[in-house]
């Protein structure tokens, strides 16, 4: 596995990016069968999921069967980090890598606090209700709303948020006052346009208490190193071409015509960082047994109850 930083044209921290190989299939794998869904560990169902037919939104049913693939995170560990997201993300890289029951298999996968989560403005209202927002409710079931919250702008757990007062929040809540709480660990799924929660919900449920902005690592596919590779030498062959062009009205019209360095350098500094960061659809495996099989597992999972409803 190649591990390598990434970074902005100015030089800001962006992610860790993540070059997996000799893993061909996840330990946390997404299966479908037509528009139904079903997330397993394992082999563990985690999330069953039904696309609805207009495309608002999805039903889910959440099992209690999902374990998280990072290892319980110590008081100090938070403070020899002191809260920083580039040194937390190299560690939470390390625990992917080293999961069985990971998301991560062969291609290349951006560790990113670029979060649209995150950028979006929500100064009009607390950090705590903007967070509470995102939540996705419901157990065992519930829905992910793609008609009011688009653009992934959703959270979902992989299982119940714990209460303000659940102890693991109580230790949190200091960290999080003091800027020391470790990154809430997203997984973006685009099949459900959706955030997952792979690590932190405690965490997560302190933030929302002290009204803090959490700190996120988000978790995505992103180009694979051989087509990053020929998509930047289109870009620059592009950029060379607008170059010359604008060279060759220079030439007839003389020097009022701009160089076209202004318009044309700015427009492929932002398009090399969108190449290598830009988020790509989550992989699907196809469902043995297919749909009939997808009813079988629900029908164990839900104890034969009415769902998914119409």
């Amino acid at each position: 596995m190649q591990r390598s930083e990434v970074t902005k044209a100015d030089g800001t921290w962006v992610g860790v990016s993540l070059d997996v190989e000799e893993r061909r299939r996840p330990g946390l794998c997404v299966l479908n069968a037509g528009a139904r869904l079903l997330i397993s560990q394992l082999s563990r169902p985690v999330l069953l999921a039904v696309v609805g037919e207009q495309l608002q939104g999805v039903d889910f049913w959440r099992t209690d069967a999902y374990r998280p693939c990072v290892p319980p995170l110590r008081a100090d560990a938070g403070r020899a980090l002191a809260g920083s997201r580039e040194r937390w993300a190299h560690r939470f890289a390390q625990y992917l890598v080293d999961a069985p029951d990971s998301p991560l298999h062969d291609g290349r996968w951006l560790l990113s606090v670029e979060c649209p989560l995150s950028r979006w403005d929500h100064a009009e209202v607390s950090h705590a209700e903007h967070w509470r927002s995102m939540l996705v409710g419901g157990h065992p079931d519930g829905g992910i709303d793609w008609f009011h919250h688009a653009h992934s702008w959703e959270v979902l757990p992989l299982r119940p948020m714990p209460d303000a007062d659940d102890s693991r929040v109580k230790a949190y809540r200091k960290q999080a006052r003091e800027g020391m709480l470790p990154p809430v660990l997203l997984w973006w799924v685009s099949g459900l346009d959706c955030h997952l929660i792979l690590d932190g919900h405690a965490r997560l449920a302190a933030a929302i208490a002290e009204s803090v902005e959490p700190p996120v690592l988000q978790l995505h596919r992103t180009v694979p190193r051989d087509d990053l590779t020929a998509r930047i030498e289109e870009a620059v062959s592009y950029y060379e071409d607008e170059l010359a062009r604008f060279s060759r009205l220079r030439a007839v019209h003389g020097p009022t015509v701009p160089d076209g360095a202004a318009a044309t350098g700015p427009q492929l500094v932002r398009l090399l960082h969108d190449l290598n960061t830009a988020e790509q659809p989550t992989w699907f495996w196809p469902l043995p047994g297919g749909a009939d099989q997808w009813r079988r597992t629900a029908r164990e999972v839900t104890g034969n109850h009415d769902w998914p409803r119409g």
